[in-house]
């Protein structure tokens, strides 16, 4: 049962005796939304039957991760957070209010940064975007979608590392890393951040960079939401913001060609870190086809450039190679919403033969599919991207360095992900299975011929998996003490749970 919220209210001032844990979990969490309606942010708070609350819920990107929360609180500002974030650490009582909170939306398995009973904070509203062009810093809210970011920054000829697709969001895709066209030139997303503003579990809004809460600050470069709700990120900006490069489509019969040419990419990468390419094989049961779609981009303006000469070889089926932003670009990659998904990832060293069973793999779960796939529109997809060691060497100069563990290894990788989506909910366990399969498979074979690499992407991680534990224990053991420092309560562990925790890890 859940209360409007004036019922909630009218509950939570007439029974001050009525504790928590008297309640069913939903009536605990209707008890913390009437607090949220009672305090300094109630017009902040929405309920379902609100058309901002069908908006917020229905605007994830994957459809079945679209929870129901008890209720939505939408801060405008790092005073909201704090608001927000006091009122659920103090009015569950013995049953403490269970929150999630949300940036951009684009995990792909429930609870991450949702919550069927709770309450979810939403960030989205904190969406603005400041270039200071002396300090040639951006400074970015949480709830920000890369797309808006780049098209704002058009204006001022710059760019940030950031998401290769416009609607992820920018909170979620920094605190765990962040892949982007700029990484064999400037590291990852995270390494290229001077300072984090942070809602504390207390309530307390605190700045980490290199001089201050330097642990915490380095905690933040990849361990996700594991100490605070972070309310705005500063980048150091990168110039130009003119690209050359699109989307290049291939017969799957040039999967061998396309195997060998990437191998030699990667190895090759750090003679020419303007270079970035993806690969996608994708099945689609509308078609009843496999394709291959290749995006390649040059961050700067120079068309065919020699870094893809040996893919340039193979005959293709199509391409929009172009000059253009990077707001156009990554506009263009937009994979639909309103699709059921499920991603998981690994990483592997180098290797051909990975590859070629990679897609071996990927088609023996088509074929185990066709006949028992009950929707009419679904895809099963491998992306297949470089994870060359230029990646994380970048970050070594910074001082401080990141949680990732990758300044473990000394080979060139390559990062796999199967990628699964569905229109009908009938499907769920069957590609769920399917994709756990395939990656469970993909990991053994890796292992037996010495090529597994333990680290796993966390923005790309499952819940069935533990990206956390991939860093290595020393990197897990440091992100469980800054947690506990920063949060010695464990609100970020046993208040809000989704996500992937330390103490889990």
């Amino acid at each position: 049962m859940r209360f409007t919220p004036a019922a909630a209210a009218t509950l939570l001032a007439l029974a001050p005796e009525y504790t928590l844990a008297e309640t069913s979990a939903s009536s605990s969490a209707d008890q913390c939304c009437a607090a949220l309606s009672s305090s300094a942010i109630g017009d902040k708070v929405i309920y379902p039957g609100d058309a901002a609350y069908h908006t917020s819920v229905t605007s994830y990107w994957a459809v079945n991760v679209q929870l129901e929360p008890n209720c939505i609180v939408q801060p405008h500002s790092a005073d909201d957070v704090s608001a927000a974030v006091q009122t659920l650490t103090t009015a569950g009582g013995e049953n403490p209010c269970k929150f999630a909170v949300r940036s951009g939306g684009h995990m792909t398995w429930a609870g991450a940064n949702n919550i069927e009973t709770g309450v979810t904070i939403d960030l989205s509203l904190m969406n603005s975007t400041i270039y200071d062009k002396e300090a040639k810093v951006v400074s970015m809210l949480p709830g920000s979608r890369w797309e808006a970011v780049y098209k704002t920054l058009e204006e001022y000829d710059v760019v940030v590392p950031g998401g290769r697709t416009g609607p992820v969001g920018v909170g979620g895709f920094l605190l765990g890393g962040g892949n982007s066209f700029h990484a064999a030139r400037v590291g990852l997303a995270c390494d290229n951040i001077v300072n984090y503003e942070v809602v504390l579990a207390s309530g307390r809004i605190v700045n980490a960079n290199n001089a201050t809460n330097v642990e915490l600050f380095k905690a933040l470069k990849g361990g996700s939401n594991n100490f605070g709700i972070v309310t705005k990120y500063d980048l150091k900006a990168i110039d130009n913001a003119h690209l050359w490069g699109g989307i290049n489509v291939f017969d799957n019969s040039t999967t061998t060609q396309q195997i060998d040419a990437l191998v030699n990419f990667i190895d090759n990468i750090e003679n020419d870190p303007y270079a970035s390419w993806i690969g996608l094989w994708q099945y689609n049961s509308t078609t009843g086809k496999t394709l291959i779609s290749s995006p390649w981009d040059y961050t700067k303006p120079v068309a065919h450039p020699a870094a893809f000469d040996e893919f340039a070889e193979i005959p293709r089926i199509s391409t929009t190679n172009r000059f253009a932003t990077l707001y156009n670009l990554t506009s263009e990659l937009q994979q639909a919403a309103g699709y059921r998904d499920v991603f998981l990832t690994s990483t592997y060293l180098n290797s051909a033969l990975v590859l070629h069973k990679t897609i071996e793999i990927l088609n023996q779960k088509i074929s185990a599919a066709i006949p028992l796939a009950r929707g009419k529109d679904w895809s099963i997809m491998v992306i297949i991207q470089p994870w060359p060691k230029i990646y994380w060497q970048r970050n070594q100069n910074n001082g401080v360095g990141n949680v990732l563990g990758l300044d473990r290894f000394d080979e060139n990788m390559l990062q796999v992900l199967y990628d699964y989506s569905w229109d009908n909910a009938a499907d769920d366990a069957l590609f769920q299975r399917l994709c756990e399969e395939a990656m469970a498979e993909l990991d053994a074979y890796a292992q037996s011929i010495g090529k597994y690499n333990e680290y796993i992407y966390l923005n790309y991680a499952d819940v069935t998996q533990n990206p956390l534990r991939g860093y290595g224990d020393e990197n897990v053991e440091f992100i469980r003490q800054v947690a506990a420092r920063y949060d010695p309560e464990a609100v970020f562990q046993r208040q809000v749970p989704g996500g992937f925790k330390v103490s889990e890890a």
